[in-house]
């Protein structure tokens, strides 16, 4: 676990705030419609989340305004649950899909929604500080095969590498 943690720090350490050019945060976004569980269903690789399956984000209020962020995977090599323990604030806005996220201290990593479905929030396809960093997070564990070609389509155009991406298994 606490590998997982000094990965995580030295990532957001090296993160900062800034985003993709080709990424823009959706506006009208609504906290309250977005506080909750997700599922990742596909992700760029990154070191902090190798060899995990099963992961799932929750997302609730603290007390201070901010957003209380669980991250949640399975380890198959460890056979034991990681979890990760959070917090994310608005950038800019509150009604701008653009968050600064820590699960260490005083050092921030980007979080920028860049699509989402705005009438239910089923789906929200997230970017970290560069194209490095992709997610597509869902309600439930899978999506429908629109979801996942608007996805492939939107972020292979916005200059990611969707040849890379990993797409999670739940069991």
């Amino acid at each position: 676990m606490r590998k997982l943690w000094l990965i995580m720090s030295i990532v957001l350490l090296n993160g900062c705030l800034g985003m993709p050019e080709s990424v823009k945060p959706v506006d009208e976004f609504e906290l309250e419609k977005y506080l909750g569980q997700w599922y990742e269903v596909a992700r760029l690789d990154h070191s902090f989340e190798r060899g995990l399956t099963n992961i799932s984000a929750e997302y609730s209020l603290n007390d201070d305004g901010g957003v209380r962020v669980v991250n949640r995977g399975f380890s198959i090599e460890e056979n034991d649950w990681k979890e990760a323990v959070g917090k994310a604030y608005f950038v800019n806005s509150a009604s701008e899909g653009y968050l600064k996220v820590s699960f260490f201290g005083p050092f921030y990593g980007a979080y920028v929604v860049f699509e989402l479905d705005k009438e239910h929030y089923q789906y929200a396809f997230v970017s970290g500080p560069n194209t490095d960093y992709l997610w597509l997070l869902s309600r439930t564990k899978t999506v429908e095969p629109e979801v996942m070609d608007k996805f492939l389509a939107m972020s292979k155009a916005q200059g990611f590498n969707t040849n890379k991406l990993i797409y999670v298994t739940h069991d």
